[in-house]
């Protein structure tokens, strides 16, 4: 297929966009095969423009616009410096797992052109060490395109981080790549204004700079053509629980949740609760869930938001509750502890949880109590992710609780939601 085929076609049938022509097998595009998809590597002029005509916001859980991050690095007194942000430590989402094993060469297309955009001599693509696959499908397509000399001007590099729930947070990312631990560091100044071996630096994550990619060759217009107008364009959302074909799916803003659930073949068996937004996102009850639709603005009437792009199914046949003390214990266990609210306040929240699910007391006002002490008052965001979890956890569980607390339970304890850090 020509590339002027191929732009057509993403044109004419607005999806998949980010998924369009992979593989069957699983296997990676090579370089021929990207650009027979998406046409060749396209120039970086205007690209900071194009971004913020198309309303992009970034993929990895802030939805900060893409496009004023771009100008704001680009600003910056020192040449600049670009972190492709391939880590994904949220057990639910894999995403960007998935772009980096599947479509590379669309990623590093998007990173080579914001770095040319910015005046960027240097980016990064971090990848989990803990993530073969994703390493290697990033290593040959780096290859390709040296043997190729596709990115002159640009020295594109793989990096392997540790492996954790916080090291993907963009102060982590570059406290690794200055020689430091995986921890977020204290702000200011923040990464655009002082980053890696203090230049501005701009961290974005996998599927961003993958849109970025196929905005510089179709336009803000065509980027616009689906989603909201407050949420243009499309996202891959993660679904996994009880649903016939767990994996990820690309679907526009504004998508009900259940035409994204008919994708994924549809939930088995009765639906106990969603989990919306990964495990920094909320429980919604099943019923008003799947009346919701794919975008911020409308997530915000049930008090969810789509974070990482993750959408769970519990099954009715788990216990809610105990599966929301395993998760707050992961996520109290994950902490950087690097300031009292996450150190301390965590882990108590978390037994608060774990006192419940064992029916050993009732421990909701302690829990609510310790909720208002620790928003907002952490040195980054983990904190308040894990109190907006257990929040929802208290609210759409507060049956199961009552139950707990009579020593009964109306579900299955065990592993239905994964703590491993995402391995698959």
């Amino acid at each position: 297929m020509s590339s002027a085929n191929a732009s057509d076609r993403l044109t004419a049938t607005g999806l998949p966009r980010l998924l369009a022509g992979l593989r069957l097998d699983g296997m990676s595009l090579g370089l021929d095969a990207h650009v027979a998809v998406h046409g060749p590597l396209p120039s970086p002029s205007g690209l900071v423009e194009l971004v913020a005509k198309s309303g992009l916001r970034g993929r990895g859980g802030g939805g900060f616009p893409a496009g004023r991050k771009l100008a704001a690095v680009a600003s910056g007194r020192r040449r600049p410096v670009v972190v492709a942000n391939g880590t994904e430590g949220e057990p639910v989402s894999f995403k960007d797992k998935t772009l980096l094993r599947r479509a590379p060469h669309l990623v590093l297309d998007g990173t080579a052109l914001a770095a040319a955009a910015i005046g960027a001599g240097e980016a990064f693509v971090a990848v989990a060490r803990d993530a073969p696959e994703e390493i290697a499908a990033v290593s040959r397509a780096l290859d390709e395109r040296r043997t190729r000399r596709l990115d002159r001007g640009v020295k594109l590099q793989l990096v392997e981080v540790p492996p954790g729930f916080v090291s993907g947070e963009e102060t982590a990312l570059v406290n690794v790549l200055n020689g430091g631990p995986a921890k977020p560091t204290f702000a200011p100044p923040r990464p655009f204004e002082r980053g890696v071996r203090g230049a501005p630096t701009l961290v974005q994550n996998a599927e961003t700079l993958a849109h970025m990619a196929l905005i510089a060759r179709l336009g803000p217009d065509w980027f616009r053509g689906i989603g909201t107008e407050a949420e243009p364009g499309s996202a891959l959302f993660t679904v996994s629980g009880a649903v016939t074909r767990p994996g990820v799916y690309e679907a526009a803003f504004g998508t009900p949740i259940r035409a994204l659930l008919a994708q994924a073949g549809g939930v088995r068996g009765a639906p106990g609760a969603f989990l919306v937004g990964g495990y920094f996102g909320s429980w919604v009850n099943p019923f008003e869930a799947q009346g919701l639709s794919l975008d911020d603005a409308a997530l915000s009437s049930a008090g969810a938001a789509l974070g990482a792009g993750a959408v769970v199914v519990l099954p009715e046949v788990a216990c809610g509750l105990d599966q929301a003390a395993r998760v707050a214990r992961y996520l109290a266990n994950e902490s950087a502890g690097q300031c009292g609210p996450c150190l301390n306040g965590l882990s108590a929240l978390a037994g608060a949880l774990e006192t419940l699910a064992a029916g050993r007391g009732d421990s909701r006002a302690d829990a609510l109590r310790w909720l208002q002490q620790v928003r907002g008052r952490g040195a980054c965001r983990h904190p308040d992710g894990v109190v907006r979890f257990i929040e929802s956890s208290l609210a759409v569980f507060s049956d199961e609780v009552e139950l707990h607390l009579r020593r009964g339970c109306s579900g299955r304890q065990g592993a239905f939601l994964p703590t491993d850090g995402g391995r698959r």
